[in-house]
């Protein structure tokens, strides 16, 4: 019994070290660069949109300049990448970007196969039907 408790304990404290390792590397790379790559829709108005000069609005770049604004003390050391559906994993998986604000539904699928980690939840959705109140 106790050596399952030390292995046990052994095994959370390497996992908790590799995760701090890979959360350290996109930090100081980050810091390093001077500047957060942000992983944004394509133009969804309200979440992620450029105007015309380029300058993004929305709560999903808001969220983006807050990181910025809490790691490098400046809201404006943010680049927006506008991905698809298709590439938004792809380009966090690669590095290309640092991290993903984008309308991305959470699944147990994506949390346990793709390798990334979830932050939270920044916008609840949901699905209704309208009908004719006679029916």
């Amino acid at each position: 019994m106790k050596s399952k408790v030390i292995a046990w304990t052994l095994g959370a404290a390497v996992s908790a070290f590799a995760a701090t390792a890979a959360q350290a590397g996109t930090l100081d790379d980050v810091k390093t660069k001077g500047f957060v790559q942000c992983g944004v829709s394509q133009g969804l108005p309200g979440f992620s949109n450029p105007d015309s000069s380029n300058n993004w609005t929305g709560m999903d770049a808001d969220f983006c300049k807050a990181v910025a604004a809490a790691i490098l003390n400046d809201a404006t050391k943010v680049k927006f990448t506008p991905l698809s559906a298709k590439e938004r994993f792809t380009a966090l998986q690669s590095g290309e970007i640092d991290i993903l604000s984008r309308n991305t539904t959470w699944t147990m699928g994506r949390d346990t196969s793709l390798g990334l980690k979830f932050a939270g939840v920044m916008y609840y959705d949901g699905q209704g039907f309208m009908v004719k109140k006679s029916l």
